[in-house]
């Protein structure tokens, strides 16, 4: 889920509001309305809404079961997904209250076995995803070994990046987490989240199990595919082999008012909810298992869940005693639960009380389409391979999968607002010597050259240099790579017809989507390996093989 889609999702519904509700029946027939896409006999969602401490809301659409066609009530047990981060954090962070864990100590202390990756990663670096341990979704789509996600995770010798440096969504450190709790205190995960979190607290249809299908009361989940519903549940080893998080709507919000009222103690409630930083100094709109963002409605605390079909949404506006959880079993049909959210949140925030968006108040200077149009295309980094798309939108220039961009002038853009998902909350700034060559200054001075990738198509004969193996002892993989008229074909020697084509967008980097190949050289200019990286895996290194 994309962090900053919350925090401008509600921005966008909070201007221009009509005055704030004034009694029950008005706002439940605006939920109501929120709902509306539910269809009569099809899979939908559970949503309960508090008002400073109060449940005010609580209802449920659509069916929990497609075969019997029994309803979603407000009593339906759901899969959580990642929202089970936060009681991963809590559940460490109750350990290290009663010195059985440090902070600051390294995870190899409690998990030996972890390979020596050269640096100190700590259990904060785990809680705050700034470790640089791989994430093992990314690795599992091309492993030909059918691991759990703690066996992947174990067998990873390299990171991402040095620890506490960037900031990157990882599975994989609340895998070892959950592994951690586990060793120090003796008993199972879900043992003791149930003993110290969900029975404290009297969230009596909430617990983490590994054996989802005994649940009573659990509804499925399901996708649409063409003009009929599917069975969409992650189980075994594509959720990773670990267990899930299930509950309902308003045993989360029990969970929320918790966390409001300090009742896992000063320490706990403190740390969960503390902005991380990085080595640098910059502080990141995420605290342990927690999203927690200032935005023009004030402080807003969130985290959000996508487990195959399941599809979830968690949040509290503290200043005005607002708490909401969205749970729904309906796919993609449901990815808009954000929407959902900041649509219901609106409802009870005065007009008043709503603040315009920085780059709103301070617009974006007036250039021409050809002086935008003059700066788009793909940039790279020459030293590390490193891209950058920019394109033109609506007037302003945005990096693809990143920021949209603010004009200083011409040859100036900030990216005021940072977006932790793209360069860790960076709010840096372009500026351009030539229309094929910037510099991008972080916020805290750093420069880094971009030059305008070369996209002259390569020869036959280049491309057939590249031809042969490449395996990944990390992975578990190799890759076939195959030359054609223009360009190269991927194929995991362990599924052959699985055939995905890559073109080149630099000399020796190839492109399919958001996936990345960077071919390596010897001195002598020969192939030697190639590098990986995606959106949660960053250069993977493939060894070539004679």
């Amino acid at each position: 889920m994309n962090s900053s889609l919350f925090r401008k999702l509600i921005i966008i519904t909070a201007i221009g509001l009509s005055p704030i509700l004034s009694n029950a029946q008005n706002y439940a027939e605006q939920i109501d309305k929120v709902f509306s896409w539910v269809e009569d006999g099809s899979p939908g969602c559970t949503c309960a809404l508090s008002k400073n401490g109060e449940v005010i809301f609580n209802k449920a659409y659509g069916v929990a079961n497609m075969e019997t066609k029994s309803p979603l009530t407000a009593n339906s047990v759901l899969d959580a997904g990642s929202m089970v981060k936060q009681f991963v954090a809590a559940a460490t962070l109750l350990l290290v209250d009663e010195g059985k864990l440090s902070l600051t100590a390294d995870i190899h202390q409690y998990i030996p076995e972890l390979p020596q990756y050269g640096h100190k990663i700590t259990i904060d670096h785990l809680m705050t995803h700034t470790s640089g341990v791989r994430d093992w979704t990314g690795i599992r789509m091309f492993s030909s070994q059918d691991d759990d996600a703690l066996t992947m995770v174990l067998r990873q010798s390299e990171l991402n990046f040095p620890p506490g440096t960037q900031w990157s969504y990882s599975n994989s450190g609340f895998v070892l987490l959950k592994e951690i709790v586990a060793r120090v205190s003796g008993k199972s995960f879900g043992q003791f989240v149930q003993e110290r979190l969900f029975d404290k607290l009297g969230m009596k249809q909430t617990s983490y199990t590994e054996h989802p299908e005994d649940i009573v009361n659990r509804a499925l989940a399901y996708e649409k595919r063409g003009d009929s519903w599917q069975l969409a549940i992650l189980e075994d080893n594509d959720r990773g082999g670990g267990g899930a998080l299930m509950s309902t709507a308003s045993d989360l919000l029990i969970w929320n008012e918790a966390l409001t009222e300090g009742k896992l103690g000063k320490f706990v409630t403190q740390k969960i909810q503390e902005p991380a930083r990085l080595k640098n100094g910059r502080v990141l709109t995420y605290a342990r298992g927690l999203f927690v963002e200032e935005v023009e409605v004030g402080q807003l605390v969130w985290h959000g869940g996508s487990a195959n079909g399941y599809k979830s949404v968690m949040g509290r506006l503290p200043k005005h005693g607002l708490s909401i959880a969205i749970m729904c079993n309906a796919g993609e049909a449901a990815d808009a639960r954000s929407a959902y959210a900041g649509r219901i949140f609106r409802l009870f925030v005065p007009k008043e009380e709503i603040s315009q968006p920085e780059h709103l108040i301070t617009p974006s200077a007036e250039l021409s389409a050809d002086q935008l149009n003059s700066k788009t295309g793909l940039f790279v980094n020459e030293a590390n391979g490193d891209l950058i798309q920019i394109m033109s939108n609506n007037g302003r220039l945005a990096i693809v999968g990143g920021s949209l961009l603010t004009a200083i002038d011409e040859n100036n853009f900030s990216n005021p607002q940072g977006d932790i998902e793209y360069r860790s909350s960076d709010e840096f700034k372009l500026h351009f010597l030539s229309n094929d060559q910037f510099e991008l200054i972080s916020m805290e001075g750093n420069k880094t050259l971009f030059n305008r990738a070369n996209n002259e198509a390569p020869t036959t004969e280049e491309l057939k240099s590249l031809e042969g193996n490449y395996i990944s002892e990390d992975i578990k993989s190799t890759f076939k790579v195959t030359a054609t008229d223009s360009g190269i074909i991927m194929n995991l020697e362990h599924a052959p017809m699985q055939r995905i084509p890559f073109q080149q967008v630099h000399k020796d980097i190839f492109q399919f989507r958001r996936m990345t190949f960077r071919f390596l050289r010897d001195k002598s200019g020969k192939v030697v390996a190639m590098e990986y990286s995606n959106p949660v895996l960053s250069k993977v290194k493939f060894i070539r093989i004679e």
